[in-house]
């Protein structure tokens, strides 16, 4: 690693607080187009774009600098965590839109639910994977991943077989 683990974990810090900028622009471009107005909405999609780019040229300094996590298991492990709170987030909005009796957006929500079943399953299965076949394996994982198009399939029957 060229940089330290102290310098890794404030950058990763400074990428949060760039998408941090992101949302916050997008909200506000998303606030000007309700409203009608369509310049001050695009300006403000540009700043937030801005702000992406921002966050990715840190993500791209610390791979090449070799900033890593302690292992691969620990990666896929947060990735999951995280998939799991997106999914608790996700069904406070449809609990959200019952108690509102917000049948539009409970409907526009189910997409979101499904979409998160997906997710949570498919990095369980990708953090069992990584843990069976350990670092010295993980090249194994990564020519799975190439064949799945970069997504373990959840279960032995894809959706579209389940038509």
């Amino acid at each position: 690693m060229l940089i330290s683990d102290k310098m890794v974990k404030a950058l990763n810090t400074q990428i949060g607080n760039e998408f941090g900028a992101f949302i916050q622009y997008v909200e506000i471009a998303s606030h000007f187009g309700s409203e009608n107005l369509p310049e001050l909405s695009r300006h403000f999609y540009h700043q937030a774009e801005e702000e992406k780019v921002h966050a990715l040229k840190i993500v791209k300094y610390v791979v090449d600098a070799r900033g890593k996590f302690a292992s691969a298991e620990e990666a896929v492990k947060l990735s999951l965590d995280w998939e799991e709170t997106v999914t608790k987030q996700i069904n406070g909005l449809v609990d959200l839109a019952i108690a509102e009796n917000d049948h539009t957006s409970r409907n526009f929500l189910q997409w979101f639910v499904a979409e998160q079943l997906e997710e949570v399953s498919s990095m369980d299965m990708l953090l069992s994977m990584v843990r069976r076949a350990g670092e010295q394996g993980l090249l194994f994982v990564e020519e799975f991943l190439a064949r799945h198009k970069g997504m373990p399939v959840s279960t032995s029957v894809s959706a579209e077989g389940a038509e």
